[in-house]
């Protein structure tokens, strides 16, 4: 069946555009299906042929200057009694740096360590840009790295807002959206996790925008295997 947004497509244009217009408003597959026509099986696979190619185009994304915030934040239903954030165990580890005024940008991670998050940053972050984070030892000696302006937050101390524009909230108000959203699905595989996270992440970089447009345009210019 000819269709100029999938290849190979065992479902009409008409029903495609229905099925992305559905991704953009982030309905359900069963939602999906039903407005379309077809079986919850198709637009399950649609909406992972989507997903795939969105974390394709965000992994792509190249480093950039100007003023950021970083931060981790916790995924996941298991909670050891008395071991929260940091110290939570079985959850799973989202590195993020958001550009104040534009997109942020998120990594899975094995730990919270120095070693680890320094070495995101250096693969994201120009040397000439500002960095804002928060107490947590993972980011002493940003400094010594090359990055001289680097500000803190102590939350620690239950400071939230320093002076100068010392804060994470951009980063934070990420976290938030995130783990509202993904929360509707009740229960993401661990190896499907990460295709989601971006999927979560494109969303909220392109607030504001009209996707269904956005993905029309995109699946149109390249199509979906």
């Amino acid at each position: 069946m000819k269709n100029k947004y999938i290849h190979r497509a065992h479902v009409s244009e008409r029903q495609t555009r229905l099925l992305i217009q559905s991704f953009a408003l982030d309905l359900t597959a069963a939602q999906a299906a039903q407005l379309a026509g077809v079986n919850v099986n198709t637009a399950e696979r649609v909406f992972s042929k989507i997903r795939i190619r969105i974390f394709e185009k965000t992994a792509a994304e190249s480093s950039l200057n100007g003023e950021f915030e970083a931060d981790e934040s916790y995924f996941g239903a298991r909670r050891v009694k008395g071991k929260r954030g940091r110290g939570a165990s079985g959850k799973t580890i989202v590195f993020g740096l958001y550009k104040r005024g534009g997109k942020v940008y998120t990594d899975i991670v094995p730990d919270v360590k120095k070693k680890t998050l320094q070495a995101l940053i250096r693969g994201r972050v120009d040397l000439e840009s500002a960095i804002h984070t928060d107490g947590w030892i993972a980011y002493d000696g940003l400094v010594d790295l090359g990055y001289e302006k680097h500000y803190r937050v102590q939350h620690g101390k239950d400071e939230f807002v320093g002076g100068n524009g010392q804060h994470i909230n951009g980063i934070e108000s990420f976290w938030g959206f995130a783990k509202h959203r993904l929360v509707k699905f009740k229960g993401i595989p661990k190896d499907k996790f990460e295709v989601h996270l971006k999927e979560t992440e494109f969303r909220f970089n392109h607030r504001g925008q009209n996707l269904y447009h956005f993905l029309l345009k995109e699946l149109r210019d390249n199509p979906l295997n």
